[in-house]
Formats: structure tokens, sequence, C-alpha cells
């Protein structure tokens, strides 16, 4: 691959302006493009950026062509059908998560770019957390013996306080409660994060799982203007994992105190470990060897380690998929809609 690699950013919202930063801070890579369908917005986030070439359309585009990989960073519906037009293309794909709205069309795209040979990564951006690399590798080099018990926790209270804005009033909170506008809930908004952080810290995946959803009541009638408030609030999964350890995955947008945090802790017969992290920090202990005895923790402090951005470019570099990969994502889906398809009922095989 000739470098430096030509990259276009697909959607220009909030989230586009880290994707930005970081692969612009990658000298292997430069940004060439824009691209938004809203009238303007791709036109003035290149010039705010520096990015020569601004299009309203992703299929202008592709017909200009002179990109080697695109930034899927579009709202979760628009994954699906604008990756696959990427792709058919020859484009190598790094995608915001979730992949696809389920586990059919993320396994499509999954597929499609296996077959074209094209590099594909998703962006669980808590893989940037070097706190879970760590928690990892203590369960993989034995320290924490057989792990047994899982208890994992992703926590935000928008629905309570008022740290991120009025969620009554404001649009952009009140699509995210509504079912008819797109939304699955907080399972579907942050499910995958805590999901992939709970199996990638320990190794393992859920092989049965039992599902409870609860949407809470909070304005007259269940309902502020056009937004019927019927998307689930709060999420609980129990679960047993391929190496026979049992763990509880919860989130909920009712977890008071909290702003925006992921919990793990991972119980083994020869020791523990927890990691705890927002935005601002993050708190990593361990109870190991003879500590598990006199119940002492003692505190980590882990190494840097490289982030999805430039994992997506070392993999392009190099012609070797890099991790997590589409295939990963549409297996977190899968998950996921058992969630919904098993809510309330007895367990379910994954």
């Amino acid at each position: 691959m000739t470098l430096p690699i030509r990259l276009l950013v697909l959607g220009t919202g909030a989230m586009a302006k880290a994707h930005v930063k970081a692969f612009q801070d990658d000298l292997r890579c430069e940004v060439v493009a824009a691209v938004d369908v809203l009238p303007g917005r791709a036109e003035a986030f290149a010039a705010e950026h520096g990015i020569a070439k601004s299009f309203s359309d992703l299929d202008e585009a592709l017909k200009w062509g002179k990109f080697d990989a695109a930034a899927n960073v579009t709202p979760d519906a628009i994954h699906h059908p604008t990756t696959m037009k990427l792709i058919a293309a020859g484009k190598h794909v790094f995608c915001e998560k979730p992949l696809a709205e389920n586990f059919a069309l993320a396994d499509e795209m999954a597929t499609a770019a296996d077959r074209a040979g094209l590099i594909n990564m998703v962006n669980l951006t808590y893989r940037n957390v070097p706190a879970i690399h760590v928690a990892r590798k203590l369960v993989m080099d034995g320290t924490l013996g057989n792990i047994r018990h899982v208890e994992a926790s992703y926590r935000q209270s928008w629905l309570v306080g008022n740290h991120w804005g009025d969620w009554r009033t404001l649009p952009m909170w009140l699509w995210r409660l509504s079912e008819k506008h797109g939304s699955k809930g907080v399972l579907g908004d942050v499910g995958i994060h805590i999901l992939d952080f709970a199996s990638f810290g320990m190794a393992a995946k859920p092989v049965s799982l039992q599902a409870k959803l609860k949407t809470f009541h909070k304005a007259p009638g269940d309902k502020i203007g056009e937004y019927p408030l019927d998307a689930n609030d709060s999420a609980i999964m129990m679960a047993e994992f391929d190496n026979g350890a049992l763990g509880v995955i919860q989130t909920s947008r009712f977890m008071t105190g909290h702003d925006n945090e992921l919990h793990l802790r991972l119980h083994g017969d020869k020791g523990a470990v927890e990691v705890k992290h927002h935005e601002g920090w993050t708190e990593l202990r361990a109870c190991t060897g003879d500590d598990i005895n006199t119940l002492s923790w003692r505190h980590i402090k882990p190494e840097p380690v490289e982030t999805n951005y430039r994992k997506f470019i070392n993999a392009i570099v190099t012609g070797k998929s890099g991790e997590p990969d589409f295939s990963h994502a549409a297996n977190l889906q899968r998950v996921l809609d058992l969630c919904f398809t098993n809510d309330g009922k007895g367990a379910a095989q994954v």
C-alpha cells in the first residue's frame, strides 16, 4: 500500500471530530475528503479540519474515488447500506458501532468485506482503555486461575440529572428513547460496548443467556411531542461463558450518580481484577497471590496501548486484518438480538 493512506470520513457529526483528529495524528494517513448529506455540513467540516474535498453524497465521492479507505461515522441505520457500497468499490472500512441494526445485516457486511479481501474494523472505543488489556493478560497468563464469576456494568444517569442537558426538550436525547425514531434503547446504544468490554477482558464468549429489559414511566402518556418513550432504559443479561464462568452484565440510564462509566470485575479461583473506567479517569486493581488470603487489593498502572484508529492503519499497511473486526461485531450483535427476543423468557443458547 502506497503511503500516505488516503481516508474519507463519511458523516461529520460529533464523533467524526475524534476520528479526524486520530487519523490526522497518524503520519501514515491523510484525510482527503468528507461526506455528509446535510447541505453545507461536509463543506464546513472540511474547512474546519483542513480537508481538501467535500461531498454531499457518497455516490459522488465514490465516482471521484481518490481514496483508499473510509471511516463510517453515519447514524446506526445508515452503516449497512453505505458500507456495502464502500466494499463494492474496494475500499477498506472503519465503522462506528453497532455495525448494523441486527445480526443478519452485520453478518452480510462481514461476509462481503472478507470475500473482497478488505480490511474491516469496528470502533469499539473501550478497546482503547489500557486497563482492559491488563485484565485480559491476567486472565490469559493464568494469574487469576479459572474465572468463576463476572460482573460488568455500563452506567449512565442522564435520565436522572441534567449534566448532559434536559432530555425532555432535546431531540438529540429524545430520539434515543423512541423505537419509532430508530432507537433500540440503552441495550442497543451502549450494550455492545459493555458486552465487548466484558468478553474481551475475560477472553471468553457467552454461550447462553437470559435477559430482562425495562422501560420506565417518564412522562404523561409515555410520550413527549412526536416521541413515544418506549425504548428500554435498563437491561440485564445473566450469562454463562465458554470458560464455564457465570456472570451478570447490565446497563442503565438510571444509575444515579454515574456519568458514563464502565465497570468490570473478574473473579477467579486464584485472584480477581477490577476495572473502573470513566472518560477522565481509570482505576485498575487486583487481588492476586497471597493477597487473596488477606483480601488485599493492589492498584496497577497500565502501559498505553495502540488505539483502534492506529490499528486500522496498521492493518492496511501490513495487509493483515485488525481487531475488532466486522465478524466480531456481528457476533456481538447476535447476542444483543437474542436479548430482545429472549426478554423475560428462560435461558437461550447463543
